[in-house]
């Protein structure tokens, strides 16, 4: 499907004082592909924007980042990394469907921005990503919901944030978030959570959002998290 589709519909997505106006397909399930699933256990959840979502959109509203680099991971269509532009990042999203990135480039086009988009798996990283970094903040929303992308993160996230960079991360609580959490704390990385409020539609997932907020170890050079 593609954003010019008369199927897709608009969503105004709150983040913080700003709103969001983008295009996505009307529902995930109409996307549902079964080769892919067969192949990876894959599904569209990337046509959706998920509470956790407009949870981070609404933290990375409340940050200046001017001049700063954000690199979204399982971005979907790009809302975490179009909010980061609107507040001067230059910034770049990422997710493993093709079309998901298309999104992103309509609807960051359509806003005006200059955020750009890549086709990125976590477990065999494009080049292009990894020397475009080390990158000042990395972010993500509701990418925990299996203890595999966890052991993919681990490998990957040192691999992408600065040394006096920050990963931030919005969960629904997830219980394969917390392995993550764990190990990420083992390997010497600074933690604070904050429990926020989800702004508009609450799903099953409930109205509390955790944002899980990680720094660097204190090393010369990042080393890969083992769960």
């Amino acid at each position: 499907m593609h954003p010019d589709d008369p199927r897709c519909i608009w969503e105004d997505v709150p983040a913080g004082d700003l709103i969001l106006r983008v295009r996505r397909p009307p529902a995930a399930e109409d996307l549902i592909d079964e080769r892919e699933f067969a192949d990876d256990e894959r599904l569209p959840y990337w046509a959706e924007v998920w509470p956790s979502a407009r949870v981070l959109c609404g933290v990375l509203a409340g940050m200046d980042l001017t001049g700063r680099t954000v690199i979204e991971l399982g971005g979907g269509i790009g809302t975490g990394a179009m909010t980061a532009a609107l507040r001067g990042a230059r910034a770049l999203s990422t997710d493993w469907y093709p079309a998901a990135v298309e999104f992103s480039r309509w609807n960051a086009r359509n806003l005006g921005l200059g955020m750009d988009a890549e086709v990125m798996d976590w477990r065999d990283p494009p080049e292009s990503v990894i020397h475009r970094g080390p990158w000042d903040i990395v972010i993500g929303a509701d990418i925990l919901y299996e203890a595999r992308n966890g052991v993919a993160l681990g490998a990957l996230i040192p691999a992408l944030c600065a040394p006096s960079g920050e990963v931030i991360i919005a969960d629904p609580r997830r219980p394969d978030s917390r392995p993550f959490v764990d190990a990420m704390q083992r390997c010497g990385w600074g933690y604070r959570r904050d429990d926020l409020p989800v702004p508009g539609r609450i799903d099953e997932t409930g109205p509390i959002v955790h944002v899980h907020r990680f720094t660097p170890p204190r090393t010369d050079h990042n080393v890969p998290v083992l769960l």
